[in-house]
């Protein structure tokens, strides 16, 4: 029997709104793990998270027009959650910052066996800039994820990052790098495989 398809969201936290009409390098390198990952049967959407009001605060929802609970809803949706990011001054963009924020709430809201809400959902990282900082910024999601209950498989990151000062971004690229292709291909196979696993066998927890 063919194994059950997988539901996957992806995060891009650029800082660029849809509404400036201006690509995304971070958008450009989410859509080659989409693509990879639909070979393993997990699809699903690319989110720009800046056109969406998540208001600030650590709860689930933050009053009147918040679009965190409608996103909370779709992230816990899928079985695979991967957060793309710029490097801003050597961190993850504020965007990216606001969404683990709010998964804070996740901590108030363990079921009986003191799980999380994110508990039996596989996560990954994709980063992109012009000077060094990745393995820094990837760091500092991988443990916002781990924290909140996502589990990461090993090879979970891919990344592209320009010269230092450089003028290049990932999207004006005429070609992927291989190394870069290979990063992605390894992050969608140990993801999907992952996120299999735990969907026929969830983390136990305390029992």
């Amino acid at each position: 029997m063919a194994p059950a398809p997988l539901k996957l969201i992806a995060l891009n936290c650029t800082l660029k709104s849809k509404r400036s009409n201006e690509q995304s390098s971070t958008d450009v390198l989410l859509g080659q793990i989409v693509e990879e990952l639909g070979k393993y049967d997990c699809n699903g959407e690319i989110i720009r998270v800046v056109d969406l009001n998540i208001k600030p605060g650590v709860t689930s929802d933050e009053g009147e027009g918040d679009d965190w609970p409608a996103l909370r809803k779709r992230i816990l949706d899928a079985d695979v959650l991967v957060v793309g990011t710029p490097i801003w001054l050597g961190q993850p963009s504020s965007v990216a910052k606001r969404i683990f924020e709010r998964m804070d709430a996740f901590f108030s809201e363990k079921d009986d066996q003191q799980r999380t809400p994110a508990f039996g959902r596989t996560g990954a990282v994709a980063v992109v800039g012009n000077e060094d900082g990745a393995h820094h910024v990837s760091a500092e999601l991988f443990q916002c994820l781990l924290d909140v209950g996502f589990a990461i498989p090993p090879h979970a990151l891919t990344y592209w990052v320009g010269e230092a000062l450089g003028e290049t971004d990932y999207k004006d690229l005429m070609r992927t790098p291989k190394p870069v292709a290979q990063m992605t291909q390894m992050l969608a196979a140990n993801v999907a495989h992952m996120a299999r696993l735990l969907k026929r066998d969830p983390f136990p927890g305390l029992q």
